[in-house]
């Protein structure tokens, strides 16, 4: 029997907290290079992946440019289900210029809301659920953080308890 070939999952990379490294040097968050790769083959994910590196950035200070950036690489991509990682801060803020472009695609944001380099991240479990949630889902926009999926119009990050909830 030969075997059947599944279609790529494209991993979109923006940064966020999910890829951040302690700088022991200035004693601060920043950004070298993605987690990903790590990541993946330490989970053994055995789904074709195709990873982009679109811009290593905190959420905070990603602008409208960034977004469009983003949606461009959705656009453009030959993968039909794509993960993104992304910042928390800013995550619904991207969701809702990707569902409202309506694309063909099946997308799913994840992050984290502590760096996978520390203990007691939540890094790979959420992207775990992003990369099942992508295969599952119908085509449409989805943030996929604490063990939940959400659509992307009924979603938002409670600040004070530090997950995100469905909202009307």
């Amino acid at each position: 029997m030969i075997p059947v070939s599944e279609p790529p999952i494209r991993v979109i990379i923006t940064g966020g907290t999910f890829d951040k490294h302690y700088d022991e040097l200035r004693g601060e968050l920043t950004f070298r290079s993605s987690h990903l790769p790590e990541i993946l083959a330490r989970v053994r994910l055995t789904i074709p992946v195709e990873l982009e590196v679109n811009r290593l950035v905190d959420s905070l200070e990603m602008d409208e440019t960034d977004r469009m950036r983003i949606a461009e690489s959705c656009e453009r991509s030959a993968e039909e289900r794509i993960v993104i990682t992304h910042g928390t801060d800013t995550m619904c803020e991207t969701a809702r210029v990707l569902g409202a472009r309506d694309l063909s695609r099946v997308i799913v944001l994840t992050g984290a809301m502590v760096p996978y380099a520390f203990a007691g991240s939540d890094a790979v479990f959420n992207l775990g659920c992003a990369v099942a949630a992508v295969q599952t889902l119908p085509h449409g926009v989805y943030i996929a953080m604490n063990g939940r999926v959400f659509v992307w119009n009924h979603v938002q990050k409670n600040r004070e308890r530090g997950v995100f909830e469905a909202r009307d």
